[in-house]
């Protein structure tokens, strides 16, 4: 986790910015519910009446609420409203509340507060409801022995009839019994009451319910567009977040990978650092992807739905640790079920692509030795495994989402259940309860966001923590930290002074105290049996591998002192397979000289022997060469490698076994006009065939990783015995008495 982070480091400010982004969205859509709660609450329930005092109200119901309020506040409230101006069509007289009480949030706090609990009792004597009723009749019956026709009088009547004092008191009395009612079922009268005075001094409540409606869903309209802006903007930018990090990843591993020894190489298998460069990699951007778009998101989601969960109704807010609790069991069994998996899917990967890069280049073979069956059933066993692990995590994966929509639905069935007590007791409107299932639903959607992307981080970290075991892997062979550089008089003297070499992890050398010296303009050959570390011994003066005892100079110069690119720009190498690549005949001649000119790419194909079958095809030079080369036989291969060599006119050549696929008389046509291209040049060449190195000016004979004879052919013709062995294989008695009678 740790390591996927670390590649975000970078993009810092762009993170920031989606987070800020993410912020406007998740406000948008938390301001969602609200809105839907007004629609239904105040919209519908309350036909748009959203104020808890009447804006305007007739003189007589003034008088009536004023009542019910302390002698000492009517005073207040009475000043709150002022005279309407008659348009002549009123019949009654009509006041509206001042704008300077209108616009001052303390003054109409203050107001509510003063009108709550009266609108409330107005609203039940003027509805007749059994409570107002039931007290009614008690207040008449305590009011006869002072009033004799309290029976016939109205509430109101009453009231007025009274002393302050004594209103006052039986005023407190009364709110006393209410005390215990609900905030809501006040509310809800209060907009029953407004609703009542409004309508008797013609005001049309259905356009208010109507406007209100319309006001409040263009609101949610807004927030809406605002809230699909902004997921937009956070998809785009973190898609480019995700793909810069995904093509910096890939550019830095594969400049890491080509700068490998090929001891790393023996570390990590070609099917394993492709896997890493392709799949692992896109698993990371993927999830840097996910983790911008939801694991930032749903925190934000989360809280911000818990905080309106606790201003809707604090009382039902157990229901969300219930929900929370229920996921996170789901999510830990599984993960205990699925988390060991994920690492063997990713081996299991490379072993599938180590299996298909085998089959696929050795697909010659295969087809010689009528092996495809085997091949086909080694390629299924390795996709079948593959396949065994991706269901099993797959399946197991997919009983999250049941549990999940199970969870979800149950939770709320059971926010149904508990609101709609809530609302049959008057401590909850239906509009509260249809906002508690949204911002529920939003928090646990939150939660399950978050595992789902769960399930995507084990892979994702085993993907990132082999991409970083390749960026963090030390390379055997590195430049120094201050080089030093050839000297502008060098001519290319290779010397190899008590030369061993053993393999990274090898217990044994295979090259053991080896010291020769090879000179400009001489041909120094090296030839032995097979694994005698004839082919070592030339990777080691490209730096391929270091030494691990002794050194080897060029000019004076320690190779190791040297930066790589100033070592390898002074070498033509032809390695022992010709290696071309995609592109044209042109391009891979000049390959190593990429500003050389047509001549001096004409003359290395002709040195090389290549300029005849080359004129022989349609396109000349411009001829295509397909991947690897494939259009053309072994023989072509090898001699284009040679002319890429030659182009780059190095100081020293290094000829590891290049000429096994020429027939003799193109070898030898070759080796005569390569002689006079590198008269001046040092030139190194590992070879199998005595007829290649016979005029060699040095001949070094390996056996066993030691250099067993040293000389010309035929000195170690007279001096040799595994050279004599090796040459009377190769050459008639006629020729091998020839040599020996010169020698005698």
């Amino acid at each position: 986790m740790q390591k996927l982070f670390g590649f975000l480091k970078p993009y810092a400010g762009q993170v920031l910015a989606i987070f800020c982004v993410l912020i406007v969205q998740a406000y948008c859509d938390l301001s969602l519910p609200t809105y839907t709660s007004d629609i239904v609450n105040v919209g519908i329930q309350q036909k748009g009446i959203d104020e808890k005092a009447p804006y305007v109200i007739g003189e007589e119901d003034l008088n009536h609420l004023l009542l019910f309020v302390p002698s000492d506040e009517q005073e207040t409230v009475r000043a709150a409203y002022e005279e309407k101006a008659s348009d002549g069509s009123a019949e009654k007289k009509v006041r509206k509340l001042s704008e300077a009480v209108r616009e001052d949030e303390d003054k109409m706090e203050e107001l509510s507060e003063l009108l709550g609990k009266p609108m409330l009792l107005c609203t039940g004597f003027d509805s007749g409801s059994e409570a107002a009723i039931k007290l009614e009749k008690q207040m008449k019956t305590q009011m006869e022995s002072v009033m004799p026709n309290a029976s016939q009088m109205s509430v109101y009547e009453i009231f007025e009839m009274m002393e302050a004092s004594k209103r006052d008191s039986l005023v407190g009395e009364i709110e006393e019994q209410f005390s215990s009612m609900p905030e809501t079922m006040i509310e809800q009268s209060v907009a029953v009451y407004i609703q009542n005075v409004y309508e008797k001094i013609g005001v049309d409540t259905n356009q208010l319910e109507t406007r209100y409606i319309l006001r409040t869903g263009g609101r949610m309209l807004a927030l809406a567009a605002l809230g699909m802006i902004a997921s937009i903007m956070v998809g785009l930018m973190a898609s480019r977040v995700g793909a810069k990090i995904g093509r910096g990843l890939r550019k830095d591993v594969f400049r890491k990978v080509v700068g490998f020894s090929n001891g790393e190489f023996d570390k990590f298998s070609t099917a394993s650092l492709i896997t890493r460069s392709t799949n692992d990699i896109q698993q990371i951007q993927l999830l840097t992807v996910m983790i911008l778009r939801m694991v930032l998101y749903a925190p934000i989601m989360a809280a911000g739905g818990i905080f309106k969960v606790f201003r809707t109704n604090v009382d039902m807010s157990w229901i969300i640790a219930l929900a929370v609790a229920l996921i996170v069991m789901v999510v830990v069994v599984l993960f205990t079920v699925v988390m060991p998996k994920f690492k063997v899917v990713q081996s299991m990967v490379d072993r599938l692509n180590l299996v298909s890069r085998e089959i696929l280049t050795g697909l010659e073979v295969i087809r010689a030795f009528s092996t495809e069956k085997y091949e086909e059933k080694r390629f299924d066993n390795a996709n079948k495994d593959l396949t065994k692990t991706n269901l099993f995590v797959n399946r197991a994966m997919t009983f999250m989402m049941p549990f999940m929509m199970l969870i979800m639905n149950g939770i709320a069935v059971l926010i149904v259940w508990v609101g709609g007590h809530s609302i049959n007791d008057g401590s909850m409107q239906v509009g509260d309860m249809m906002a508690f299932i949204q911002y529920t639903m939003q928090i646990i959607m939150s939660f399950l966001m978050i595992c789902m992307i769960s399930v995507m981080l084990p892979r994702a970290a085993v993907s990132a923590e082999r991409v970083d075991e390749i960026l963090s892997s030390s390379t055997l062979i590195h430049d120094p930290d201050c080089p030093v550089h050839f000297g502008e008089n060098g001519n290319g003297e290779v010397r190899f002074e008590h030369v061993s070499f053993r393999y990274p992890g090898a217990e044994e050398d295979v090259l053991h105290d080896i010291s020769f010296t090879a000179k400009p303009g001489e041909t120094t050959a090296v030839i032995g049996s097979t694994g005698s570390g004839k082919s070592t011994l030339v990777n080691l003066l490209p730096r391929f591998y270091d030494v691990t005892e002794g050194r080897i100079m060029i000019d004076g110069v320690d190779i190791r002192d040297i930066s790589q690119k100033e070592l390898r720009e002074r070498l033509g190498y032809v390695p022992q397979k010709g290696v071309l690549f995609s592109g044209d005949i042109a391009s891979n001649i000049l390959y190593g000289n990429p500003d050389g000119s047509e001549e001096e790419m004409k003359e290395a194909a002709k040195i090389a022997q290549a300029a005849e079958f080359i004129e022989e095809k349609q396109k000349k030079y411009q001829s295509s060469i397909a991947q690897g080369g494939s259009n053309v036989s072994g023989g072509q291969k090898q001699r284009l490698s040679i002319a890429r060599a030659v182009a780059k006119h190095p100081d020293v050549y290094i000829f590891d076994d290049s000429f096994s696929a020429l027939d003799y008389k193109t070898d030898v046509k070759l080796r005569n006009a390569l002689k006079e291209k590198t008269a001046k040049s040092t030139v190194l060449i590992v070879a199998q065939r005595i007829s290649t190195i016979l005029n060699a000016e040095q001949i070094l004979v390996l056996d066993d990783g030691k250099v067993v004879g040293k000389g010309t052919h035929r000195e170690l013709l007279k001096n040799c015995e595994e050279y004599y062995q090796i040459a009377s294989s190769q050459l008639s008695e006629k020729e091998l008495e020839n040599d020996m009678k010169e020698v005698g």
